[in-house]
């Protein structure tokens, strides 16, 4: 497994994963790690719980490598997944085969993560926005994706 790994940043991460089974593993490793070199608070937890399920969405849905970046900016981390596929995300929906799919994205809207889906040439970035601090005092964020 190669991993590529962006000049360190006190408030902003880069790593480019590949499409394989251990990315989802190595990216909360990533997260965890650099979540506490920046110290951000009481959210690390949760932060690396949604890492975890974008990079799995990334890794079940699309061929190619994605990028995770992770960014600190007044008190708000920004976790963003960048994939080859153009397909938006959807909330629990019903796949091939009757599975049902969409649970990732509901799991990081209830643990407070604002997710937005920008399109771009040749595939979609997908951005959550997760405020910093005590959870207990409320999460921003909430519903389905939301397009740029």
């Amino acid at each position: 497994m190669t991993i590529t790994a962006a000049a360190p940043d006190t408030n902003r991460h880069s790593v480019t994963l590949p499409c394989g089974l251990r990315s989802p593993a190595a990216a909360r490793r990533i997260t965890a790690r650099w979540l506490a070199e920046s110290d951000c608070g009481t959210r690390a937890d949760d932060a690396v719980v949604i890492v975890s399920e974008l990079v799995t969405n990334a890794v079940r849905h699309t061929r190619g490598p994605c990028v995770l970046t992770l960014g600190v900016r007044a008190g708000v981390l920004s976790i963003d997944v960048a994939d080859d596929s153009e397909v938006i995300p959807e909330l629990h929906r019903r796949a091939a085969g009757g599975e049902r799919g969409g649970f990732g994205l509901d799991i990081v809207r209830r643990l407070g993560g604002a997710v937005t889906v920008v399109p771009r040439l040749g595939g979609k970035t997908v951005h959550v926005a997760l405020a910093l601090g005590d959870p207990a005092l409320g999460h921003p964020g909430g519903g389905a994706p939301e397009r740029s």
